[in-house]
């Protein structure tokens, strides 16, 4: 990324034809008691433990802390299961998850089961495990995703699942592959898979808002991390430890971070945006080339607005929240819907704590949930594939990147169509002549242009 004025051509021009893919995914889990409405709504059924069974292993590919924590909630999930291998690019990442699981779930992993390297994710899939859960900077969560429908392994993959067009349009073919498998895939946006958010969305669904007319998500929060360069690392090693500040690796955080709240707003309104208009820029980071805040107006065919705002920036205000407005009331989305003179209609019951007040936590972690909804597809043979409609979700994010970056109108058609393709084309633990070269992007002319 040499360029520092990033112009639409630089992300929109030579279009390829895209292929066939649909644009909504397929995630119908349902419980026999409640089928019609479950398969209306696309809603799990919520067990509060996957049912037992034969045992079902499962690899971590991608082991610092998320994967580390799903590695975790995967064994929170029900019984019967098994974390067989873990592979990574860096041997103390895997140290540490297995150190993790040791002292947080007395669970061990075979030495003959680690694989470190680049090539960690093939030799994981091959190892004779049921499960991959895909964990890596999201950069690589195509190639990887690809290789384990290949295998036939049903997956867990966090968000995002891709960095650039190229990477959500191979994704959304490998989900359809996926899906004429009969291979379960659950994604990492668990407000699909949060009680609270699922009790609002049901009733929401079900006219009690009416028509949803305009939107707002924010994910707005203090600086996340960043790791400063150091003399034993290769700049490969030093930009995939300082992954989240690099756009090649991260996809930026409007498409890492604010893809949950984003996909929050395509779930109630079950429509994506086609276009977007947006600003943003880079105040306070000190490594990498992203910008630290983004703003957003997303249009939809249908002529709404969701204002869509989020920022890393420490001592300014946060918000972390959702926020609907329909033509006869309005939600929150997460746990309370009020009529359109205010008034609340609905409050989620949460727990009492002891002292008989509500908590603010759902019953079952949704980080849990997720996994218990997978293992209870596979065991019960459930039809689950969430991949699709996380990568529409995650298209939304770089349509309003691009235009943040380029100062332009950015449409869906046109990302659908673009050859963006982000990082390396080989992967080599040395010198690959990014850091020297990336600059952070200047949308627009200068004024003396």
């Amino acid at each position: 990324m040499s360029e520092q004025n990033f112009s639409r051509r630089r992300f929109l021009a030579n279009a390829a034809a895209v292929s066939a893919v649909g644009i909504v995914g397929a995630n119908a889990l349902v419980s026999c008691a409640e089928k019609k409405k479950t398969v209306e709504l696309n809603l799990p059924p919520l067990l509060e433990q996957a049912p037992d069974g034969k045992p079902i292993k499962a690899g971590v590919i991608g082991c610092g802390g998320r994967g580390s924590g799903a590695a975790l909630n995967f064994l929170e999930a029900g019984p019967n299961l098994i974390i067989h291998a873990l592979g990574d690019v860096f041997q103390d990442r895997i140290d540490d998850c297995r150190k993790k699981l040791k002292d947080q779930a007395n669970h061990e992993v075979d030495d003959e089961n680690i694989f470190v390297g680049f090539d960690a994710f093939e030799k994981v899939i091959d190892s004779g495990v049921d499960v991959v859960i895909l964990a890596t900077p999201p950069h690589f969560r195509p190639q990887h995703f690809e290789a384990a429908v290949q295998s036939r392994k049903n997956v867990f993959m966090e968000k995002p699942v891709a960095v650039d067009p190229i990477g959500i349009r191979s994704v959304m073919a490998t989900a359809k592959k996926a899906e004429s498998l009969g291979l379960k895939v659950v994604t990492g946006t668990q407000r699909r898979h949060q009680r609270d958010y699922i009790e609002v969305y049901k009733q929401i669904a079900n006219g009690a808002i009416g028509d949803i007319v305009s939107a707002n998500c924010y994910w707005n929060q203090s600086k996340l991390w960043h790791r400063n360069p150091n003399a034993d690392w290769s700049e490969m090693e030093y930009m995939i430890r300082d992954w989240v500040n690099w756009l090649w690796l991260s996809g930026d955080h409007i498409a890492e971070q604010h893809i949950h709240n984003i996909d929050v707003i395509n779930w109630f309104t079950g429509k994506h945006p086609s276009k977007a208009v947006a600003f943003g820029s880079r105040q306070r980071r000190v490594t990498g080339d992203q910008f630290d805040n983004f703003s957003v107006d997303f249009v939809y065919d249908d002529g709404m607005h969701m204002h869509s705002m989020c920022r890393q920036i420490n001592g300014c205000a946060n918000n972390v929240s959702e926020f609907v407005m329909g033509s006869k009331g309005s939600s929150n989305c997460q746990n309370t819907i009020w009529d359109a003179t205010g008034a609340e209609l609905y409050k989620y019951p949460y727990p009492l704590d002891e002292n008989g007040q509500p908590e603010r936590n759902v019953k079952i972690s949704p980080y849990v949930q997720e996994h218990i909804d997978l293992v209870t597809c596979i065991r019960q043979n459930i039809p689950v594939n969430e991949a699709e409609q996380t990568a529409v979700t995650n298209m939304c994010a770089i349509m309003g990147r691009t235009s943040a970056y380029t100062g332009k109108e950015v449409t869906w058609d046109e990302m659908m169509n673009s050859d963006m393709k982000l990082g390396p084309d080989v992967y080599v633990m040395g010198d690959v002549g990014i850091v020297d070269t990336a600059t952070v992007p200047v949308p627009g002319e200068a004024a003396d242009a």
